[in-house]
């Protein structure tokens, strides 16, 4: 008899892997799309030089979720991958180029436009993509035994084009708040004039989305209308957070918009994910029924508990020696 239940050890593990990249991938992607709207080409080299030193490190949250995914709950490759493969190719790609544009810009003179917008080009892909796979997660897959029984281009639907723009809006709002924390001057003001439409835009996809999903899923709608009242709790605490951001904007603040703007999307991430609970292949498989033998799980746990206090203490301190102000003619180069 299993003392600890590994699959539900491993869904957190999972779930705290996700949230890591949204929360800290999310800001430098937001940057890239705020990229072609920026002020000059010296706010651009400010923005890009803001996430320079923390941008790989932030997708190496990408990478363990993946991985653990795969460990654990194999299962889900196996029915995901084929349902989502356009989608999670385009998501790569958008990622690759972005990150190609962070070494070739720098060192670019007659062709750094063309790398702007690679860098914007990749940021705007990346960041739709992964709203589509959101969608298409609270939309279900149609299997047949333990096998995708749908087609190609299941996931794109209206849906999830609304979900894909949902999380761009996020993002940017996020990258925007972090312009705010990590830049002056006019550039710092642009940003303050831009991040309250973005909010607004968050919002409005937000309300709309809200309203649709129980015409996708009719299971949502029973749990938050007919099952589980208090789940009410994490958009009553997404509302909050909006509040705060937008307070925080309005009187000058630099830190408080990115907190709270991280605090609106962890609030709307728990909600969808007690939302979908326990299923991790919406709407027949749950995560006991995708889990790996507990063997297996037991062996990656182990590494896995060396390697998550490891991660966090390297991104801690990357973070702490790159605090401060990003000026004009400083940064990465």
């Amino acid at each position: 008899m299993e003392i600890f239940d590994l699959s539900m050890i491993w869904a957190m593990i999972i779930a705290f892997a996700v949230i890591m990249y949204v929360l800290m991938d999310g800001f430098d992607l937001g940057v890239g799309m705020l990229f072609p709207f920026a002020p000059d080409e010296d706010a651009r080299d400010v923005m890009m030089n803001s996430v320079a030193p923390v941008w790989d490190g932030n997708e190496t949250w990408l990478v363990l979720g993946g991985a653990g995914l795969l460990g654990a709950f194999p299962l889900v490759y196996s029915i995901l991958l084929p349902a989502l493969y356009i989608g999670v190719f385009l998501m790569l790609a958008g990622l690759i180029f972005r990150g190609v544009a962070f070494e070739f810009r720098f060192k670019a003179k007659s062709s750094r436009y063309l790398w702007n917008w690679a860098f914007a080009g990749g940021s705007f892909l990346a960041a739709f993509a992964q709203g589509v796979v959101v969608g298409s997660y609270i939309q279900g897959y149609e299997t047949e035994g333990l096998a995708y029984a749908g087609g190609a281009f299941d996931w794109l639907t209206p849906f999830t084009v609304m979900t894909g723009i949902g999380l761009m809006a996020g993002y940017a709002l996020l990258g925007c708040t972090w312009l705010i924390m990590k830049t002056e001057g006019y550039i710092q003001e642009w940003a303050y004039g831009l991040a309250p439409w973005l909010l607004g835009a968050v919002l409005a996809v937000f309300a709309i989305i809200s309203i649709w999903t129980p015409s996708v899923d009719p299971a949502a709608f029973e749990r938050w209308f007919a099952v589980i009242r208090w789940i009410w709790i994490f958009p009553v605490l997404a509302l909050f957070f909006a509040f705060q951001i937008w307070r925080g904007l309005r009187k000058r603040k630099e830190v408080l918009p990115f907190i709270a703007t991280m605090a609106m999307f962890a609030s709307t991430y728990f909600g969808l994910l007690w939302t979908r609970w326990p299923y991790v292949i919406p709407p027949d498989f749950t995560l006991w029924d995708a889990a790996s033998a507990p063997e297996s799980q037991l062996f990656l746990l182990l590494g896995m508990l060396f390697v998550i206090p490891i991660i966090l203490a390297y991104t801690a301190w990357t973070y702490w020696v790159f605090r401060g102000k990003v000026r004009v003619g400083e940064g990465y180069h």
